[in-house]
């Protein structure tokens, strides 16, 4: 027998046994995303009257939290450092916290002690005949925070996939260990609209051969992708593997052949999908996994050539002020990486930062390039960082334009229907003399 088999199975325990080890008042880590130890939850929702103010440290979680109903209020606590559907409704009665940070910082955050963690709560891999098991389907900031916490406990689930790049933590890091056989969350790919096709294609057509892309999930990311089919020879830098990336590499335009750094390599920091797209990452060496204090530092994102970032947003103002995580001040998610990936691909050779929106919201009822922002949202990216805006119509490039050029690039690719509007808002927000200077 292997010397750390011997301690795995010394470690091995059920799931209420390996939440006992949690008290009132601490704060636990719990991995997100496809990543989220729900066996765990369960079972630390089954302590309710033991505990409180238990708070919970996490990124994005899907589907539904057992540990965020409004009967939980008082004894568990999320701090959310981007806020999904699992905890935007407890965000915003005030049952819960949302924490602005980029997400590159997120590691520092716990790894400084900024934000000390006394449980850990993660989902990994079965170990390999070393001892190592791999953090799967989110690496994000696991890793620094199973060395920093004081207690890490780990769901190991046989149905995890076993992702390589700096993904994997010895189990001799764990304090217990439970086994599981659960499915892993997935998220089905959805056809785009007419209005995401035409974005897409407005975005291809900026993109060269050789570029490294990072795209996230949704119908614009998948309108961009298909819009591609014809490049050759395209890269992978990014926060989100998903479905589109893998079936860009089996279509052999996705390729890496040409990355300045990692060529060949397809870079992330987590895995978000269908079980064909966890089945394909699964031991698969085109793919690396890091922490997002790699993936997302705007420094390493430039070392890439020709990077180009595309983000979305919920409105823009005339001036280029993006709005990404809420709708007025309700929180809807989170600065996530647009402002690593927008300022990385700024400083790239050949880079191009991109923010992609609909025109409209609300069956066209709405513009979404707006005079000014709603009152109470909050600017994500600022003006000064924003450079190509890309809607159904168009695209306005704004870097290093004034503030009339820019209110002048965004009317005209909003929705013809609010184009005057817009422009006798902005007239108003910033008077033009007969000259056609501001005054």
């Amino acid at each position: 027998m292997a010397s750390w088999l011997a301690e795995y199975q010394k470690r091995r325990c059920t799931a209420e046994e390996a939440v006992s080890v949690i008290q009132s008042g601490q704060r636990l880590f719990i991995s997100g995303n496809a990543s989220a130890p729900y066996l765990l939850l369960r079972a630390l929702a089954k302590r309710k009257d033991e505990l409180r103010d238990v708070e919970l440290a996490h990124g994005l979680m899907l589907g539904e939290d057992p540990l965020s109903k409004p009967e939980m209020e008082g004894i568990f606590r999320h701090n959310s450092l981007f806020v999904g559907s699992a905890d935007r409704e407890a965000v915003n009665a005030g049952r819960a916290d949302y924490v602005p940070v980029f997400l590159s910082e997120i590691p520092a955050l716990f790894s400084s002690g900024l934000m000390p963690v006394d449980v850990a709560l993660i989902q990994v891999s079965p170990a390999d005949e070393h001892g190592f098991v791999s953090l799967g389907t989110e690496v994000l900031t696991s890793k620094c925070v199973v060395q920093a916490a004081r207690i890490s406990v780990a769901q190991v689930n046989r149905l995890m996939p076993r992702t390589l790049g700096d993904s994997f933590i010895h189990v001799s890091r764990f304090h217990k260990i439970v086994e599981s056989s659960e499915p892993l969350p997935q998220l089905t790919k959805k056809p785009y609209t007419d209005v995401e096709r035409r974005i897409g294609e407005n975005i291809a057509a900026l993109i060269d051969d050789g570029s490294t892309l990072q795209l996230g999930i949704g119908g614009i990311p998948d309108a961009v992708l298909t819009a591609l089919k014809t490049h050759k020879d395209l890269g992978i830098h990014t926060e989100m593997i998903s479905d589109g990336v893998k079936e860009g590499i089996e279509q052999g335009f996705i390729t890496g052949a040409r990355k300045t750094l990692h060529p060949g390599k397809m870079i992330g920091t987590f895995v978000l999908g269908t079980q064909g797209l966890y089945d394909f990452v699964d031991d698969n060496p085109i793919f690396e996994l890091h922490p997002t204090g790699y993936t997302n530092d705007p420094f390493v994102v430039a070392q890439n050539e020709k990077m180009v970032a595309v983000n979305s947003a919920i409105e823009i103002d005339l001036t280029g002020q993006v709005c990404s995580d809420s709708i007025g001040p309700y929180i809807y998610s989170g600065f996530g990486g647009q402002v690593d990936f927008i300022r990385g691909a700024a400083r790239s050779k050949g880079g191009k930062p991109i923010i992609a929106i609909p025109a409209t919201a609300k069956h066209g009822t709405v513009s979404r390039i707006v005079p000014y922002l709603k009152s109470g949202a909050g600017v994500v990216t600022t003006r000064a960082d924003v450079h190509y805006v890309i809607t159904e119509y168009g695209v306005a490039f704004l870097h290093g334009k004034n503030l009339r050029e820019r209110a002048k690039a965004l009317t005209a690719i909003a929705a013809p229907q609010f184009r005057e509007e817009l422009e006798k808002a902005f007239a108003e927000r910033i008077p033009v003399r007969a000259d056609g200077v501001a005054g």
